[in-house]
C-alpha cells in the first residue's frame, strides 16, 4: 500500500475530525455528522444510503465482479458530559463532548473510503458503515434490525476503536471475547417513611440499602467461579431529603460486566434474590429493574487472525493479552455477521487522558494508521483472484 497516498489525505482529515469534535451530537441525533459523511462519500463517487437504524449511513463501493463483501464500521455519537480540554477545537455545545474518539473513528473510515474509491485495488464490495448511538443506546442493534446485513451483505465486518493504553500505531485483537457484556440494575426499596426519632415505627430503607450494598458486593467473590471473569459495581444510592426524616424510598443502582451468559444468569438471579430477601427482612417492598443492554463482543477466530495478518503491513500487531470489561454495541453486528473488533493504539492523547475523561482528545497522529488498517482489511479480504493462463 502506498503510504504517501494516505499521508496526502491526513491534513484534510485532521481538519474534518476537529470540525466533528467541535460539533458533537448525542446518539440518534447525529444529523450534522451524518450529512457531512454522506456528502463526502457522494463527492468520491460512492453510493450512499441514509437513515439506517435512525441516523446511520452506509456507503457502498463496488469494484470488479466478485460477490465477496466486507463491512467496515465507525461510530458517530458523542457523550453527554462537559469537555475540559481548553483546546481550540473544543466542543461548542455545553454538556456534549467527543470524549471517546468517535470523531477520529469517523475520520479514519472516511479516509479509507476516499482512498479505496481513488485506487480501487480490490475485487468485490466494501460497505462503509457509519453507526449512530453506540454509547448505551444500541445503535448497532438498531442498524441490524433495520436490515443492515440483509440490504448490505457482508462476509466479514470489522470495527476499530482507539485505545490510549496501547502505544501509538499498535494494533491488537484476539479470538473470542474482547469486550464484556453490560448489564445495569436499579433496585428500589420502598416503605412508608417516618420520623427519624421514632425508627421503631418505620421500616428503615436507608439501613436496608446499606445491607443490600454489602451483599451485592459479595456476589462475584462468592457466587461466581474463580475461573470466570465478572465485575459488579454499585454506582448509585439515592434516598432522603432531610436530616430528621426516614425516607420512604431508597434506590440502589449499578452495573455488571461479564463474558459468559451462564455467569450473567447467576449474577442476575442472585441480585434479584438478595434484593427481595433484604426488602423482606426489613419489612419493605422492592422494585427491581435488571437490563442486559449489551451482549459480550465476541470475535470470530478466523476474522481476528485475518485482522492481525492485515495489520502486519500497517504497524505493530499483537494478540491482545486479555479482554476489556468495557462494553461495545458492535457486539450486535458480530452476532449477525462474522468479524472482529480491533484496538488501535493512540498512545497519549491531549493531556494523556483516558477514554470518557473530560480532558481526553483523539490523537490525530493515529489517523493515517487507522486509515491504512481499514484499507488493508478491505484489500486483503477482497484481493483479486489470480488469473489463470489459458
Amino acid at each position: 500500500m502506498a503510504h504517501a497516498e494516505i499521508d496526502d489525505l491526513t491534513a484534510d482529515l485532521v481538519q474534518l475530525r476537529r470540525d466533528i469534535h467541535m460539533h458533537p451530537e448525542l446518539g440518534f441525533q447525529e444529523q450534522r455528522t451524518a450529512a457531512l459523511i454522506a456528502a463526502r462519500l457522494r463527492a468520491a463517487g460512492i453510493e450512499v444510503h441514509e437513515g439506517i437504524g435512525g441516523t446511520g449511513v452506509v456507503g457502498v463501493l463496488r469494484n470488479g465482479g466478485s460477490a465477496r463483501a466486507i463491512g467496515l464500521r465507525a461510530d458517530m455519537d458523542a457523550l453527554p458530559f462537559q469537555e475540559e480540554t481548553g483546546l481550540p477545537h473544543a466542543s461548542r455545545h455545553d454538556g456534549v463532548f467527543h470524549g471517546c474518539g468517535h470523531d477520529g473513528h469517523v475520520a479514519m473510515l472516511l479516509g479509507a473510503a476516499l482512498h479505496l474509491a481513488a485506487t480501487r485495488r480490490f475485487d468485490g464490495t466494501v460497505n462503509f458503515i457509519f453507526q449512530p448511538a453506540e454509547e448505551g443506546l444500541a445503535g448497532g442493534r438498531a442498524m441490524v434490525e433495520d436490515g443492515l446485513f440483509r440490504r448490505f451483505p457482508c462476509d466479514r465486518v470489522y470495527a476499530l476503536h482507539n485505545w490510549p493504553d496501547l502505544p501509538l500505531g499498535t494494533i491488537a485483537t484476539c479470538p473470542g471475547p474482547i469486550m464484556a457484556a453490560a448489564d445495569r440494575f436499579e433496585i428500589a426499596l420502598v416503605g412508608r417513611g417516618g420520623h427519624a426519632a421514632m425508627p421503631q415505627d418505620t421500616p428503615d430503607a436507608i439501613a436496608a440499602a446499606a445491607a443490600l450494598v454489602a451483599q451485592l458486593n459479595m456476589i462475584v467473590s462468592r457466587c461466581v467461579s474463580p475461573t470466570a471473569s465478572a465485575v459488579l459495581s454499585v454506582t448509585q444510592i439515592h434516598g432522603g431529603h432531610a436530616h430528621n426524616v426516614l425516607p420512604a424510598r431508597v434506590t440502589v443502582g449499578g452495573t455488571v460486566r461479564s463474558f459468559d451468559p451462564d455467569v450473567q444468569d447467576v449474577i442476575e438471579s442472585r441480585v434479584r434474590e438478595m434484593a427481595a430477601g433484604t426488602a423482606r427482612s426489613f419489612g419493605l417492598e422492592v422494585e427491581i429493574r435488571y437490563d442486559r443492554y449489551y451482549p459480550a463482543t465476541i470475535n470470530d477466530a478466523d476474522a481476528a487472525a485475518e485482522a492481525l495478518h492485515a495489520a502486519a503491513s500497517t504497524g505493530a500487531n499483537v494478540t491482545a493479552a486479555h479482554a476489556a470489561f468495557t462494553s461495545e454495541d458492535f457486539a450486535f453486528m458480530l452476532q449477525a455477521c462474522q468479524g472482529a473488533y480491533i484496538w488501535l493504539g493512540q498512545g497519549s492523547a491531549a493531556g494523556g487522558a483516558p477514554l470518557h475523561n473530560p480532558h481526553y482528545d483523539f490523537n490525530d497522529d493515529a489517523l493515517p494508521v487507522g486509515i491504512r488498517l481499514h484499507v488493508a482489511l478491505a484489500e486483503s479480504w477482497l484481493a483479486p483472484e489470480p488469473s489463470v493462463a489459458g
